[in-house]
């Protein structure tokens, strides 16, 4: 099981390997936290996303992360474009994210609240399916996962979920 911190962080500024986009299946990065990945990035990110989608729900994929400090930006879609999404699309996302930061060989990988904005899902309920994907992964490679946070209300959600045992 990976290390597991919280910290309210802007995520386009952690040096770690990989950072995670709660992306939608276009892979179209027009608000929250896509927005400011796209804007941190740079246009390699937006032309490599537009190669790659679509996608699908739960699935994840990989783009260079531009001119930020990580070397891959990981999209898991976790909602269709404009769409509500769910804990089982969630879930998956997360699982997705892991696997795909253990086949690019990451030691660090930094996670978003997925659905939590755009999606409407709730903090709490986000904060325990992400931390509990976290918990469950037994790849070899990832060693580190920060959970990127915005806001004290988020924060505390995904720290009582990573106290829980």
């Amino acid at each position: 099981m990976p290390e597991i911190e919280v910290k309210q962080a802007d995520v386009t500024k952690l040096e770690v390997d990989a950072v995670a986009n709660a992306a939608n299946t276009e892979l179209r990065h027009g608000g929250g936290v896509a927005a400011a990945i796209a804007r941190a990035a740079g246009e390699e990110l937006e032309r490599e996303s537009r190669e790659r989608a679509p996608i699908g729900l739960g699935e994840a994929v990989e783009t260079t992360a531009g001119d930020m400090p990580s070397r891959w930006v990981i999209h898991a879609a976790t909602m269709e474009l404009g769409g509500p999404t769910s804990a089982e699309i969630i879930e998956r996302a997360t699982v997705s994210t892991l696997a795909r930061a253990e086949e690019l060989g990451c030691r660090s990988l930094a996670l978003v609240a997925f659905g939590t904005g755009v999606g409407g899902f709730p903090l709490d309920e986000a904060a325990r399916l992400m931390v509990g994907a976290v918990r469950e992964h037994s790849g070899p490679t990832v060693e580190r996962v920060v959970f990127a946070v915005r806001g004290d209300e988020a924060e505390r959600a995904f720290r009582a979920a990573a106290e829980e045992e």
